[in-house]
C-alpha cells in the first residue's frame, strides 16, 4: 500500500492510500474463509459449501471489510509515525474516488486531516481577569430564610381565595358533574379571570367557561377526569362550586422545621437559622462568582491566544460526527460557539501539559457527588444520605456523554485554580442582580 502526504497548509493536509491486488488479496482470502466456516447454507455441511459460493455470497463484503481495515490501519499508522496531533477525526476527502468496486484491481482513496495547531501560553501577574463577588445584604438573608420556609410549608384551610391560593369546586354542566377538584390560582394565565377567582370563600358559586380559564389542555384534562384527546366532547360552560379554600402557608420557625430543613439537632433556634441561611447563601453566591470567572477567563484566554482554526474542516467534521444532527446551514449559523468551544480545549490541553496538571479518579468521583448533590437540591433535597450521593454519582458516571462532561468540568477546575494563582484577579463587588445580569 503507497502512502502518499499533501501538506496543505499548517493546519490541513490530505493522505492519499493506493492499494492494488498483492495488497487486499490475502485479508479478502482470510474473509472468504471466516464466511466459510461458519456458512449454514442448505444442502451442505456447516463450513463444507464449496468457496465459490462464498465467493458469489459473500465476496463483495469480504473485499470491503479488507479494504476498510487496511486503510483504517494505515490510518492510524500514518498519525501515529508522524506524531500528528489532530483535530476531530480524518474525513474522506471531498474529492470523489472512482473506484470500480465490481471490477477491482486498484483502489485510491483520501482523506483530509486537521492540525491542531500549537498555542503557547505565557500568563503572569500582568494578565488581569475580573473576579466578581456578590455582597450579602439583609434583604437577600430575609428572601432566602421566606423561601426555605415557603418550601417546607403546606396546605391549609383558608377563609378567601388569593392569588397564589388553591380552592376546592365542585363542577356540574346538564348531567354532568365533577366532585372534588383542585383548582390553582395561579395556574389561570388570564388576569381579568384570575382576578374574578380572587377573594372566593366557600359556598360561593360561579359560571365558568373551562376552555378561557383553564388554558392548559394537560391541567384541564386532570382537573376533569377525562383524557386529553376528550376535552372537545366536554361542555364549555360549567357551574363551579366552592367547596373549600387551601392556602399555602409557610413551615413555622420551630425545632421541627430547622430539622427538616438542615437534618435534626443541626439548627436549634432562629438566630442559628439565620446563620444557616447566610452560609446557604455564601455557598450560592460563590458558585456564581467561579462561574461567572470561569465565563471570563475562558473568553480573556481565547482572546490572548489567538487559536487559529481550520475552519471548513470543522464545520465539516461537526456534522459528521453528530450523525447529520446538524444541517450545514445550522452549522454555519452556530460555527462560532462550537469554535470557541474547540478552542478553549485547546488551550486547556496545552496549559494543562505546560503546568502538568493532572485529573485523578478521587477528582472525578468527587465532581460527580458534587452534581448529583446539586440534582437533589434543585428538587428541595438538601441532605440526601453520603450513600444515596455516592449510588447517584456512580449511575452518572456510567453514562458516557455525562461522564465526558464531569471530566471537562475537573479539567476546567484544575485550570482556573492554576490562573487564580498565575495571573491578578480583579475583585470586584456586585449585586445579585448585577451578577445575574453579567452571567445573563
Amino acid at each position: 500500500m503507497k502512502v502518499t502526504k499533501h501538506q496543505i497548509d499548517d493546519l490541513n493536509l490530505t493522505v492519499d492510500f493506493a492499494l492494488d491486488r498483492s495488497d487486499w488479496e490475502e485479508p479478502r482470502k482470510k474473509k472468504l474463509n471466516e464466511f466459510r466456516r461458519t456458512a449454514d447454507l442448505k444442502g451442505f455441511r456447516r463450513g463444507m459449501a464449496p468457496m465459490s459460493l462464498i465467493e458469489k455470497l459473500h465476496g463483495g463484503q469480504a473485499l470491503a471489510e479488507s479494504i476498510n481495515t487496511l486503510v483504517s490501519d494505515g490510518l492510524d499508522e500514518f498519525i501515529k509515525k508522524n506524531k500528528l496531533a489532530i483535530l476531530g477525526e480524518p474525513l474522506p476527502s471531498e474529492k470523489e474516488d472512482k473506484n470500480d468496486w465490481d471490477n477491482p484491481d486498484r483502489f485510491k482513496f483520501s482523506f483530509d486531516i486537521a492540525i491542531a495547531p500549537k498555542v503557547e501560553i505565557a500568563l503572569g501577574k500582568d494578565d488581569k481577569i475580573p473576579y466578581y463577588e456578590v455582597k450579602t445584604d439583609s434583604k437577600a438573608v430575609e428572601d432566602y430564610k421566606n423561601s426555605l420556609l415557603r418550601q417546607y410549608g403546606q396546605l391549609e384551610t383558608g377563609t378567601k381565595a388569593g392569588e397564589d391560593d388553591f380552592i376546592i369546586v365542585d363542577f356540574e354542566a346538564d348531567e354532568t358533574k365533577v366532585e372534588g377538584a383542585y383548582v390553582a390560582l395561579r395556574s389561570i394565565t388570564d388576569a381579568k379571570i384570575k382576578k374574578s377567582f380572587v377573594g372566593l370563600e366557600a359556598g360561593a358559586v360561579k359560571d365558568v367557561d373551562i376552555k378561557a380559564t383553564f388554558t392548559n389542555e394537560t391541567d384541564r384534562a386532570a382537573m376533569f377526569k377525562v383524557k386529553k384527546e376528550e376535552l372537545e366532547t366536554l361542555p364549555v360552560s360549567w357551574k363551579m362550586t366552592v367547596k373549600e379554600v387551601k392556602t399555602f402557608v409557610n413551615a413555622p420557625l420551630e425545632q421541627a422545621t430547622f430539622d427538616t430543613i438542615f437534618g435534626e439537632g443541626n439548627c436549634k433556634d432562629e438566630a442559628q437559622f439565620t446563620e444557616k441561611v447566610k452560609e446557604r447563601l455564601a455557598a450560592e453566591y460563590k458558585q456564581e462568582s467561579e462561574y461567572r470567572f470561569m465565563v471570563d477567563a475562558k473568553e480573556y484566554l481565547i482572546e490572548k491566544a489567538a487559536v487559529a482554526l481550520p475552519d471548513a474542516f470543522m464545520k465539516r467534521w461537526i456534522i459528521a460526527a453528530n450523525d447529520g444532527k446538524f444541517t450545514k446551514e445550522d452549522v454555519e449559523k452556530e460555527y462560532d460557539l462550537f469554535a470557541k468551544d474547540f478552542r478553549w480545549n485547546i488551550i486547556r490541553t496545552q496549559i494543562m501539559k505546560d503546568q502538568n496538571l493532572k485529573i485523578t479518579k478521587d477528582d472525578i468521583t468527587k465532581q460527580a457527588r458534587e452534581f448529583a448533590a446539586y440534582q437533589f437540591a434543585m428538587y428541595g433535597m438538601n441532605n440526601v444520605p453520603e450513600e444515596h450521593l455516592a449510588k447517584y454519582a456512580e449511575q452518572i458516571l456510567g453514562d458516557r456523554q455525562q461522564a465526558d462532561r464531569i471530566v471537562d468540568r475537573v479539567e476546567d477546575n484544575l485550570v482556573l485554580t492554576y490562573l487564580k494563582d498565575a495571573v491578578t484577579l480583579e475583585n470586584k463587588k456586585v449585586t445579585l442582580e448585577k451578577m445575574r445580569e453579567l452571567t445573563k
